[in-house]
């Protein structure tokens, strides 16, 4: 994904507000071993570059004045009520350094698995991004999961996503192996095997 920019020398609170009554957006590219560097960006292109999943989670072509750099999006501080960004950090990606990154989980098969098709059970899905440690080159746009064998009984975890070659995951917190999806049976089903259980206790009787 490429988003255009163009390099600022003005600085302060007084530069940045006339910035940005003029529909641009300051912010600012670092790391790679260079200094900081000053950007300027056309606000409504951003602000509509934001709400793609992408934007966040991939590697961006970033060109300064007709210079491509590799960078990635770091932080973005947005205005407490105006739909106005104030603010854009970018850090640029070495392309022979892992970098960490957020990577999209696209689920398929659902509709196919037998949780849906026989069960008629509804799918959530409970995690829909993961941390990634991968070169450029190497990071995907999105890690495709598999569900056509999803059942209520059997529901798969974070450490069964499979990444891609040079990619690897990254699994924080306590607990490494998170649930990725949740699955809601028909009250009937469920209330079936209750039903049956209070049967069998009747006979037992």
């Amino acid at each position: 994904m490429q988003i255009t920019a163009t390099a600022r020398n003005l600085q302060g609170t007084g530069a940045s507000r006339r910035l940005r009554i003029s529909g641009k957006a300051p912010g600012i590219v670092f790391g790679a071993g260079q200094d900081v560097q000053k950007i300027e960006i056309e606000h409504n292109g951003l602000f509509h570059a934001m709400k793609k999943e992408e934007f966040h989670t991939s590697i961006l072509d970033l060109d300064i004045d007709g210079t491509a750099t590799k960078v990635v999006l770091r932080d973005v501080q947005y205005h407490p009520f105006r739909p106005q960004i104030l603010h854009v950090d970018f850090q640029r990606v070495d392309e022979n350094t892992k970098v960490e990154s957020k990577v999209a989980l696209r689920y398929e098969n659902v509709e196919q698995s037998p949780a849906v098709a026989t069960e008629n059970g509804t799918v959530t899905p409970l995690i829909t991004e993961v941390s990634v440690l991968a070169t450029p080159a190497k990071t995907p746009e999105f890690i495709s999961v598999d569900l056509s064998k999803l059942t209520s009984k059997v529901v798969p975890g974070l450490q069964t996503v499979k990444a891609p070659t040079g990619v690897k995951i990254i699994a924080r917190g306590a607990n490494k192996n998170p649930v990725l999806v949740a699955i809601k049976l028909p009250e009937a089903a469920v209330a079936a095997p209750v039903a049956a259980a209070a049967t069998d206790k009747k006979k037992k009787k």
